[in-house]
């Protein structure tokens, strides 16, 4: 999954989706980036492949992608048809707050009041922002949302 994703304003949900199906995907208002010529700068600056809702910005890009729909699973379908792969993988790689990278939490390990304890639950923790994450309800749902696609 060697794509570098830069998603627009208006897809910040699906952003976070595509982070936990190991995209490094990057959100423009992360940035501060709102303008079109800004996001196309820095798509190209990064080197990022830009997916957004604006058909227009999506032909001035090199390999732009536009998901026209404003439903996350039709635009998940929308990415499908693209042939972007849209599974959760084992092992968190990206954290969906930041897109930074996640690791491991060792067991015994301090985690934030709202994490479970790394000893009973598999726990990553995001490199850049610190963020704690592990496989609950919101990753069984993300799971079947993409399985029904």
């Amino acid at each position: 999954m060697a794509r570098r994703l830069l998603l627009d304003v208006m897809l910040g949900k699906l952003a976070r989706y595509l982070r936990m199906c190991g995209y490094d995907a990057a959100y423009a208002l992360d940035h501060g980036v709102e303008a079109d010529d800004d996001v196309l700068a820095l798509a190209r600056d990064e080197d990022r492949q830009l997916v957004t809702r604006d058909r227009q910005l999506a032909e001035r890009a090199p390999g732009g992608v536009h998901v026209g729909s404003r439903e996350i699973e039709d635009q998940l379908r929308e990415l499908r048809r693209e042939g972007f792969e849209l599974t959760l993988s084992d092992r968190p790689t990206r954290c969906g707050r930041c897109n930074g990278r996640v690791e491991p939490v060792d067991a015994g390990e301090a985690v934030p009041d709202y994490a479970p304890d790394p000893a009973d639950t598999p726990c990553h923790r995001c490199r850049d922002c610190g963020q704690v994450f592990w496989k609950g309800s919101h990753w069984d749902d993300v799971r079947e949302r993409l399985a029904r696609l």
